[in-house]
């Protein structure tokens, strides 16, 4: 029997357990031969925004078969702490700094009551990977607006926090310090007057790739890509790269990461999540294939495909897979 493609786009994932993967507006680690899924923890019903629990966890040496490692960063029961249950934490992405040997998670955070008023960015550390994460503090990046980010980690081990500023109008690059945990003082405008949400970057044939989308809340839109020589700019317009049914619409999911295939030079997978703000914790994710040509890149639509699609060594598939799965659990 041939073997059936894992990645089913769109499709309920099942980790190890058999439970659906609950970690959305997710960033990737791959450490040590093995990959980490951080990502925001929704439970069921309206209000996906609203951190009930914290940020999610899963481990593979795959990335087909993920297991829950529990909840890397947990909210406070405290109510004077930045990030007590009901605040707002999303995107987090973690880097391991080699000269503090921490591992070092930023996130969006809303504090709790304000709605999206207080456009922070927070910043957690760890010895371990998989956590937990200890709170260090919340702030303004460079003293402005932080909602949507990623953080992007160079050739040079320098890195750098791309961010949603300016009331959602502009995108805000920042080096940060040498320990990762905040900025060296001061940033560069990118995409001046463009409302762009959801960023991710990535590097192939020396240029920086950018992906992301516009701002319409939880509704899906056309994706926006650009490429340029350098962080900093300036960056060319690519249109959108998306390609087959409901393109126009980013296959109805939003840009959160684009994660790098290790063993395999090129290859990436474009990291989506289809929202479900009415019951979060129903919200889908959307992996496709990156394909580069150039200073250009697209992304096609496909029901089902695994990573022999990107030149480079075969990688073994599962025989099955599984198109229903329990529901979202906490460890």
């Amino acid at each position: 029997m041939q073997a059936v493609p894992p990645f089913h786009p769109g499709e309920l994932w099942p980790d190890t357990d058999g439970v659906a993967i609950n970690a959305h507006g997710g960033g990737f680690l791959y450490r040590d031969g093995m990959y980490y899924w951080y990502g925001e923890f929704k439970t069921e019903g309206p209000g996906g925004n609203v951190a009930n629990v914290g940020v999610s966890v899963y481990s593979s040496n795959d990335l087909y078969h993920w297991k829950n490692e529990g909840i890397a960063l947990k909210v406070s029961d405290d109510p004077a702490s930045d990030i007590v249950k009901g605040s707002v934490i999303e995107r987090p992405k973690v880097l391991f700094n080699a000269k503090t040997h921490l591992y070092v998670m930023w996130f969006h955070l809303e504090l709790k009551g304000k709605g999206y008023s207080a456009a922070r960015a927070g910043v957690a550390t760890s010895s371990s990977p998989t956590g937990p994460f200890k709170f260090v503090r919340d702030f303004r990046p460079d003293g402005e607006m932080s909602r949507d980010m990623t953080l992007y980690q160079d050739d040079d081990g320098k890195a750098y926090l791309i961010t949603t500023s300016e009331n959602n109008q502009t995108q805000h690059l920042s080096e940060l310090a040498p320990d990762y945990l905040d900025t060296t003082g001061h940033y560069t405008r990118i995409f001046e007057h463009k409302a762009l949400e959801g960023a991710a970057i990535f590097k192939a044939n020396g240029h920086y790739f950018y992906i992301g989308s516009h701002t319409t809340g939880w509704a899906p839109n056309p994706a926006y890509a650009a490429v340029a020589d350098s962080l900093a700019g300036p960056w060319k317009e690519l249109g959108n790269p998306c390609l087959g049914p409901n393109a126009e619409l980013t296959f109805g999911a939003q840009s959160t990461y684009v994660l790098p295939v290790a063993g395999k030079p090129g290859a990436f997978i474009f990291v989506a999540d289809q929202w479900r703000p009415k019951n979060a914790i129903d919200g889908r994710y959307v992996w496709l294939p990156i394909k580069i040509s150039g200073d250009t890149f697209s992304i096609t639509w496909s029901d089902a495909w695994d990573l022999n699609v990107f030149p480079g060594a075969s990688v073994a598939a599962p025989s099955t897979r599984t198109k229903s799965s329990k529901r979202r659990s906490a460890k």
